[in-house]
């Protein structure tokens, strides 16, 4: 039995249906009974948890040769992180009373890196989960590709607006698919101890290579217009954030390249899914 959270997201249900496909019994850990419906209709068990009680938590983790864990997104937290300072306590504390057989985290480039931004919540994830008692595979994606979700309508009228700057500049991106494939085969895997799993795509992409790509599969001409610096606190505020300023140097970190994978002591991984093909699919 595998247990799997986020399993009605992209990544979650990406690893879901590959664990059934391959005749693995499955979990799917949702908030609510609603959500586990679709689930329990395609031969899943559902346990009922929020990533802050533990002990629902420790329940829907019980019995199993692996859990699939992931935070929930949180764009603007506060100071401190909060809300992941909860959701470490209470999933450290789960794991221990369930000793599941595994735990694979859908973790994040850079989560290594100390300096102050949005990613830090990952890294206080993964500081926890290092220090419990089970197996722990922690999974480093690069930027998600299918990102470009918020771009479709700008690139139908032609201009995409990128906080990727310089627009030549390439990052590590990669896929859902890739993600929920590369996680799957970790729960089958056995191992000792910690590891870290670093993944992106089969090359790194720009801004400039999305707008490119829109092109191609739009068929018409699309600009890259990189969005000003001195704009984006204003900008995000107006979007209703009130903590922007670890988004932004978020941001900061991929453009000015001190985010990126660790390299040191880790696993690298490439998918095999590319740019093209998300934008493809995204349309």
């Amino acid at each position: 039995m595998y247990a799997i959270t986020g399993i009605t997201g992209k990544v979650g249900s990406i690893v879901a249906h590959t664990l059934l496909a391959a005749g693995l019994p499955v979990r799917a850990v949702v908030r609510d009974a609603e959500k586990g419906k679709p689930w329990a209709a395609k031969g899943c068990e559902v346990a009922i948890a929020s990533s802050t009680d533990a002990q629902a938590m420790a329940k829907a983790y019980a019995g199993t040769a692996g859990v699939f864990f992931m935070t929930p997104p949180d764009f603007d937290p506060a100071p401190g992180f909060p809300e992941s300072v909860k959701i470490v306590a209470a999933v450290t504390e789960a794991i221990e009373q369930a000793r599941p057989g595994k735990v694979v985290f859908l973790s994040t480039v850079g989560a290594h890196v100390a300096e102050p931004n949005l990613l830090n919540n990952s890294k206080l994830t993964e500081e926890g989960l290092r220090k419990v008692s089970v197996p722990v595979a922690l999974m480093r994606a690069a930027w998600f590709m299918e990102n470009a979700m918020w771009d479709i309508d700008a690139a139908k009228a032609g201009v995409i607006h990128s906080f990727l700057q310089p627009t030549d500049h390439k990052i590590p991106m990669v896929a859902t698919q890739d993600i929920g494939l590369t996680i799957a085969d970790l729960l089958r895997e056995t191992w000792n101890g910690n590891r870290v799993i670093e993944l992106e795509g089969p090359v790194r992409y720009s801004a400039n290579d999305i707008a490119a790509g829109f092109s191609k599969a739009l068929a018409h001409p699309v600009r890259v217009d990189p969005v000003p610096r001195e704009s984006w606190e204003t900008l995000f505020r107006a979007q209703g954030m009130q903590h922007p300023l670890s988004r932004i140097r978020m941001i900061d970190g991929f453009n000015e390249g001190w985010i990126d994978f660790e390299h040191d002591g880790t696993e690298h991984r490439k998918g095999a899914t590319s740019l093209d093909a998300v934008l493809r699919n995204l349309l």
